[in-house]
């Protein structure tokens, strides 16, 4: 089984869209597509509403996306072509917690391809992809933890002046970048890399 993870800086910057394209360009992987979120203080890991529980059985949850509709950014994973989709959801800092759960949901996946910065710490992909967005001022601090294990930049090529706040992309210097200009978010180049990353052994 071959494992990708598309992490990116902050929220809006595409990482759904550069899942969503990679499944539908490859199919032949037959893809198990994970949808990763984190929350913060009062909100329930079970189902994502308003909640003060305290329980160590919401602190995280896992359900299988069976809705197509496209609503859901688990559900554009199985318009796009996946042949399953995943929602983990955790309290956040605690996705540890839910770790030996998606590990056997995953186990029986030919392919697999996790959006999340915040996984990196619990697996080796095959491949990490980190999608940046120059003018978005956030940048979380998962996405710095990880940036130099990306082995490739997806960058929107913005004309303005980069945002970022003591940011430098040092840690992927001498790594491939692939500029987009939404939509698409995924071109020819990204699909072909990919593809030829994840035929050759490491």
């Amino acid at each position: 089984m071959a494992i990708v993870v598309v992490g990116g800086h902050s929220r809006n910057v595409g990482k759904t869209s550069v899942v969503a394209g990679i499944i539908a360009a490859l199919p032949e992987m037959r893809w198990t597509a994970v949808k990763i979120t984190q929350y913060g203080h009062g909100v329930c890991s079970a189902n994502g509403e308003p909640c003060d529980c305290a329980t160590d059985d919401h602190s995280w949850a896992i359900t299988e996306e069976r809705n197509r509709s496209g609503e859901s950014d688990s559900s554009r994973f199985l318009v796009s072509g996946a042949v399953r989709a995943l929602w983990v959801r955790s309290r956040q800092g605690m996705l540890a917690e839910a770790m030996p759960r998606l590990r056997k949901e995953l186990a029986s996946a030919e392919n697999a391809i996790l959006e999340s910065n915040s996984v990196m710490r619990f697996v080796r992909p095959d491949l990490y992809i980190t999608v940046l967005d120059a003018a978005n001022p956030d940048f979380k601090a998962s996405a710095k933890e990880h940036l130099d294990r990306a082995d490739a930049v997806v960058l929107h090529d913005g004309l303005g002046e980069v945002a970022w706040v003591k940011v430098s992309l040092k840690p992927v210097a001498g790594r491939p970048i692939f500029r987009i200009t939404p939509p698409p978010y995924v071109t020819a180049d990204i699909v072909e890399f990919v593809r030829g990353r994840l035929s050759s052994p490491r």
